[in-house]
């Protein structure tokens, strides 16, 4: 999907929530404080390449290297490149600072479920976009549950959260800083 379809997307759903939900969580993904920290996992039989390609688009283009994922994969075949072959002992060792966000388009199978409880227990932040599985939103400190028969896909409720992982916070203009402060100095203003 690219921007304009995300932007066609972003004006279909504006008044529905989902841009400010998908968009808390896309911020919340900016709070790893080191490259290498935002450890991406999917099911077994559902890695999240295409999110992770992504992120890794958004890391590059907003210059928030911490944003770049580490994909966390089941099986990866010993003679993958090296960033292609971190198994699922990297959940192990997540630490306090790192962000964990499961990504899961079918319920979470149990060993996920006791790797996610062990990072959260160690102090790692634990993100989830889950299609309705209760027990991964339970552990997850923020998580979007994509209905199965709503208004946005599970793939595209995955577009805009990466989007919304690299958009810049919107500055205020010195109209507005300015506006502001006077309020703060004389009260808010009443027009006569």
């Amino acid at each position: 999907m690219d921007s304009g379809s995300v932007d066609f997307l972003r004006e279909l759903l504006a008044d529905s929530g989902w841009l400010e939900r998908t968009r808390e969580l896309g911020l919340a993904l900016r709070t790893t404080r080191s490259p290498g920290g935002l450890l991406l996992v999917g099911t077994p039989g559902d890695e999240p390449w295409h999110l992770t390609a992504h992120l890794s688009d958004e890391a590059r283009l907003a210059e928030l290297p911490q944003l770049a994922p580490t994909l966390v994969r089941w099986s990866p075949p010993a003679d993958a490149p090296p960033h292609l072959r971190i198994g699922l002992d990297r959940i192990e060792r997540a630490a306090r600072g790192e962000t964990l966000f499961v990504v899961a388009g079918e319920q979470a199978p149990v060993p996920l479920l006791e790797r996610v409880d062990d990072a959260r227990r160690t102090g790692a932040t634990i993100l989830a976009l889950e299609h309705g599985d209760p027990e991964l939103a339970a552990l997850a400190h923020d998580a979007l549950s994509v209905p199965q028969h709503g208004l946005i896909t599970f793939d595209g409720a995955q577009h805009l959260v990466s989007a919304a992982a690299g958009e810049l916070p919107a500055r205020a203009t010195l109209r507005d800083r300015l506006a502001r402060l006077l309020e703060r100095v004389s009260g808010p203003h009443v027009n006569e």
